[in-house]
């Protein structure tokens, strides 16, 4: 496991193997994540990226700044294998820091503004938070 270091200067491990499988999730993204990322997070004012690698995962969208993960949820996500993945996968990443929001595909199609709302909200407690603990 390689350790790099990215925008706020913490280093995450990541498996290089995992880089070629994050490309081809960005080429075959969901009907809602491109909504997401095309109308909303791609221009947002603070970057967010997509399909990034952090430890064995990759995550849908990543914000270094607030260290935030963004996951937009299928059906999968909902049987008790992935609540359980789901479950794993956040203590692992809270561990370096980052906190993980999650959103259904029917919420960012029948709810976008909201989920819009919430994400702008959430980065700007999480920046507010990181800024007021910088040993987190």
């Amino acid at each position: 496991m390689k350790v790099v270091f990215i925008e706020d200067k913490m280093p995450y491990p990541y498996k290089g193997e995992l880089i070629s499988r994050a490309k081809e999730l960005r080429k075959s993204a969901t009907k809602q994540q491109n909504h997401l990322w095309y109308d909303f997070l791609k221009d947002f004012p603070v970057r967010f990226q997509r399909q990034k690698t952090i430890s064995g995962f990759i995550a849908d969208f990543y914000c270094a700044k607030a260290k935030l993960i963004i996951e937009i949820d299928g059906n999968q996500h909902y049987t008790d294998q992935g609540l359980a993945y789901d479950a794993e996968r956040s203590g692992v990443l809270s561990q370096y820091g980052i906190e993980v929001i999650r959103f259904s595909n029917i919420e960012i199609d029948n709810h976008f503004d909201l989920v819009c709302k919430s994400i702008e909200s959430k980065v700007e407690e999480r920046i507010d938070f990181l800024n007021n603990n910088p040993c987190v």
